[in-house]
């Protein structure tokens, strides 16, 4: 029985974030402030007011706009992340707490303080003592603030690259001339090409913008508007409710930031509906950790590592989020094709018509996409992301107050400002430790040494160099959020790939997708356990199936990089694009139903082992492999039609 004044709705939602606890770094903050409450509160508040003030006005030069959206979000993570997860509900904030807040804000403060100094005399007079002090303790606070927020993958390869940094001199091969601890320090933190590297850059600017946008987005309900829509176009087909998760997770997936929170956020939801459906609970949980993780692929945000993207290849955002389109369709596309088969082999029908929602309902909610439509026009006319998303943000704003359950008093809108700054946080923590990690490689010319051991290990063999760069980066990018993941990869193990004459978008795009197959790949799979612990399924059977439905994320990028049309470089028409896309969608069919075991009906292992060797045959990009593979696939499809006639007759027949 429900306790007074206690929903079900209210259960539910105290589930679902303590499953994101459990699973999620980035939601282990307090819950029981006090009065220091209202301290993080005016914090907050003011880092999005000084976000949205400077993206109106114009940004200040990047280390003193580096220094402010660093220096206050350290002492928000501070103020809000404990020392350990379990202390969350604990009233107050420790002293020593306190005190790490106050060291963190003064040290980028210094920054400001100093700014002229520390760039014009202290490069040729050196750094003082005291310099060389506040380096040392805002690198120890950045550390301990990241492990806090984000977690401890990250920094150990950080706190690893400042080893590097200091005794690459006693390492053979990859060694270079090292570094004393003072002046690694200060080239760390009072430089722009390290801690306030590109990845803070952008973060204090394009990405802070957007992840408000995705609050406020939140805010309007738009994520229960995706599922309902995506049930309402998919629900009354086979396994229709599966099919709306993938389709629900790849719109939540244009405006969320975390493959987690994405699980958590729509599985909540579609977990439950696929197990009541018929489907088994570690494949529903899969089903939610696959098409979630794939939502930091879908454009425009692609977990906001679009606009690094953009800076590291110099290729323009607008560009990006075109080019990113077609391989994040093919993903999304294998893993409706997983879900597909496995509905056909369950026998598991869609929903009736009066299970459906209501199509005059959806049409009357159809304004929630105008700030997705907004964003995406002004980006594809040419407008800076910072113009679009503000633009986006006042209307989504706007749209809040056309319905009374979202429509904010004073007080919600000042709780909307410092909800923009606290799920900032766990971003701009990561892309300070990911800019150590980026400013070690290119410093001491890590990046390229790297390269040469993965291109001398493959023996210079074009496909073992892909091979082993995959590997790569899918340990690289285990437990890692999806902007410093992008940011270790593409310093770390795209200089391989560079090393050959493939486009360079390709390259980072082939880093970037392995990079976020991390979150679903055995053993370090954050998504689907995330999904598992919902669906009550085996965290490491979840893990695999989500692989197994996944496996297009696991093609397309050698795809692309073997014939880079699929992103829309080189020879491109509509002819050539549209035979790639054809094949590569046969091919991901034929493997998707060998995964599976099931095409027309179950699938021997004989046709199994065909079915693999004709999908790799089609996405291959020569013409006459690919013909050899439709041959291979269409005989494998009149086998399995044949076949399925049979087990038809025989049916009728016992029934008879």
């Amino acid at each position: 029985m429900e306790g007074k004044g206690v929903t079900k709705k209210d259960n539910k939602e105290v589930d679902k974030q303590e499953m994101m606890k459990k699973y999620d770094k980035e939601s282990t903050f307090r819950t029981n402030l006090g009065t220091w409450g209202w301290v993080t509160l005016i914090l907050g508040s003011a880092l999005t007011i000084f976000q949205l003030y400077t993206a109106y006005r114009g940004a200040y030069v990047s280390l003193i706009q580096g220094a402010i959206h660093l220096g206050a979000a350290l002492c928000l993570v501070y103020l809000l992340y404990p020392i350990k997860s379990s202390l969350t509900s604990k009233r107050g904030i420790p002293w020593y707490d306190l005190i790490f807040a106050a060291i963190a804000l003064y040290a980028n403060f210094y920054i400001i303080q100093n700014y002229d100094r520390l760039i014009n005399e202290a490069i040729i007079f050196g750094f003082t003592y005291m310099d060389q002090f506040v380096a040392t303790a805002g690198i120890l606070l950045l550390l301990e603030a990241t492990r806090r927020v984000v977690g401890l993958p990250i920094v150990i390869i950080a706190i690893l690259a400042l080893l590097y940094g200091m005794f690459g001199n006693f390492i053979p091969i990859i060694g270079h001339a090292g570094n004393d601890w003072p002046t690694l320090a200060t080239k760390m933190f009072f430089s722009s090409s390290a801690i306030f590297g590109i990845p803070i850059q952008i973060s204090s600017t394009y990405i802070f913008l957007f992840l408000f946008f995705g609050v406020i987005l939140v805010k309007t309900n738009i994520g229960q508007f995706f599922n309902d829509l995506a049930l309402r176009l998919t629900g009354k087909y086979t396994g229709g409710t599966a099919k709306a998760a993938v389709a629900a997770s790849g719109l939540q997936g244009m405006v969320s930031g975390s493959s987690v929170a994405n699980t958590v956020g729509s599985g909540s939801f579609t977990i439950p509906m696929m197990k009541n459906a018929g489907f088994k609970p570690h494949f529903a949980a899969a089903s939610e950790a696959s098409a979630s993780t794939g939502g930091q692929l879908m454009p425009p945000i692609m977990g906001a590592a679009a606009f690094i993207m953009a800076s590291y290849t110099g290729i323009p955002y607008n560009e990006i989020i075109v080019i990113a389109i077609v391989p994040a369709l093919l993903y999304f596309s294998g893993v409706f094709l997983g879900t597909h088969f496995e509905a056909r082999k369950q026998n598991i029908r869609g929903l009736s018509k009066e299970e459906l929602p209501k199509t005059n309902k959806l049409v009357k909610r159809l304004d929630l996409f105008l700030p997705l439509v907004i964003i995406i026009g002004f980006l594809l006319a040419g407008r800076t992301p910072t113009y679009a998303a503000l633009f986006a943000i006042v209307t989504a704003f706007v749209i809040s107050f056309f319905r009374k359950e979202t429509r904010m008093s004073l007080k919600g809108i000042i709780k909307l400002l410092e909800e923009g700054a606290r799920v900032a946080l766990p971003v701009i923590a990561a892309c300070a430790t990911a800019g150590i990690i980026a400013g070690t490689v290119t410093t001491t010319g890590l990046g390229p040494k790297i390269a040469g051991g993965i291109i001398d290990l493959a023996q210079g063999q074009f496909f073992l160099v892909m091979f082993f760069t995959m590997i790569a980066c899918i340990i690289l990018g285990m437990g890692l959020p999806t902007t410093a993941n992008y940011v270790v990869t593409a310093t770390m193990a795209a200089p391989a790939l560079l090393a050959f004459d493939v486009p360079v978008i390709a390259v980072h795009m082939f880093v970037f997708y392995f990079g976020i197959v991390a979150d679903i790949t055995p053993p370090v799979c954050l998504a689907a356990y995330a999904g598992a612990g919902i669906a009550g399924a085996n965290p490491m059977k979840a893990g695999v199936t989500a692989v197994k439905l996944a496996i297009a994320a696991f093609i397309i990028p050698y795809v692309f990089v073997t014939n880079p049309i699929l992103l829309l470089q080189g020879d491109v028409n509509a002819f050539n694009l549209s035979i790639s896309v054809v094949t590569a969608l046969l091919g991901m069919a034929a493997i998707s139903s060998a995964l599976i075991g099931y095409f027309a009906t179950n699938v021997s292992w004989v046709e199994r082992i065909a079915l693999v060797a004709c999908g790799l045959m089609l996405v291959y990009p020569n013409l006459v492999i690919s013909l050899i593979g439709l041959g291979v696939f269409g005989a494998v499809s009149f086998f399995q039609y044949i076949k399925n006639k049979k087990e038809d007759a025989s049916k009728q027949q016992a029934v008879v």
